[in-house]
């Protein structure tokens, strides 16, 4: 088998099998978050109140089953995501290390290889999550009640076309910062705290880098999650969201700037251990791929 065809199958492998583990366990607090995100102002009595208040209610109201919403199509959006992710990452890194004379470890080549993967996988997956948002967000009081995911793609395609499917999409690429962030700072991290026990310390290592660089992304390029969410969740026109600058003046002027930060505890609860976990997947699978 050719080396890149080998190369590119074994990161798409471990990169979907590595976001498949994450979003199973997590998916309780990734709802909890989206539903966070999607409340305005005027919620009043049925407001949702932090993470552990909103995990009961749900747990009282909707059962497991609630917790769970979204799990079906967040990974069938994790499996393309993750290994469109890591597959056009490492061949970005390859490219633009060779036609840019820089080597594969130079941070301007980290930097546009993870923005050019980001975008690459947000483009082609973003069907996905506006159908993950409804669900984690679907309840009694909500316009839209979907039974499966393919009744959700064919509810959407037929009452909002295929603009449906891309709500959110331009928030969506401006989240590209996020891992132009995380991912040229979690390889400086790794290489600062790489030793030659891989077995060991490296484990260490890749769990200190991951959690480190992602919790710092998500900081910085939260907001863009919240713009999102309000946007993707839009069907009963006319919509109160028309555009990303639209929306976030909206918020701004009916919320404050705090708004723009709505479920992020939750989010840093979810996506730190989360991306860690999927992150150390991925070099495991990856290390024992090359093994074999």
């Amino acid at each position: 088998m050719p080396d890149n065809l080998s190369e590119s199958i074994k990161n798409t492998v471990a990169g979907a099998s590595a976001g498949c583990v994450a979003s199973v366990i997590t998916c309780p607090l990734d709802v909890v978050k989206t539903r966070l995100q999607n409340q305005g102002k005027y919620e009043g009595i049925h407001a949702y109140r932090g993470t552990l208040g909103t995990l009961s209610r749900i747990w009282a109201e909707e059962g497991v089953r609630g917790l769970y919403r979204g799990l079906g199509p967040t990974i069938y959006g994790y499996l393309p995501t993750w290994s469109i992710y890591f597959s056009a990452y490492n061949g970005l890194k390859k490219v633009l290390g060779e036609r840019t004379g820089r080597t594969a470890d130079s941070i301007v080549v980290h930097v546009l290889s993870a923005m050019g993967a980001g975008a690459t996988s947000s483009i082609m997956t973003n069907p996905l999550w506006v159908i993950k948002t409804r669900f984690m967000t679907q309840s009694r009081t909500t316009s839209y009640h979907y039974k499966n995911t393919l009744d959700a793609f064919s509810t959407i395609w037929r009452e909002e076309g295929i603009r449906g499917f891309y709500k959110g999409l331009t928030p969506s690429l401006l989240g590209v910062f996020h891992v132009a962030v995380q991912f040229p700072l979690y390889e400086r991290l790794k290489l600062i705290l790489k030793t030659e026990d891989l077995e060991s310390f490296g484990t260490s290592a890749i769990l200190v880098a991951s959690s480190s660089s992602k919790m710092a992304a998500s900081i910085v390029t939260y907001p863009h999650e919240v713009i999102r969410t309000r946007l993707q969740n839009q069907t009963v026109r006319p919509f109160k969201y028309m555009g990303v600058l639209q929306t976030i003046h909206m918020i701004h002027r009916e919320e404050g700037w705090t708004a723009f930060y709505k479920g992020m505890p939750t989010n840093l609860i979810r996506t730190v251990p989360a991306s860690a976990l999927t992150i150390l997947t991925y070099e495991l699978i990856v290390m024992k791929l090359s093994s074999l």
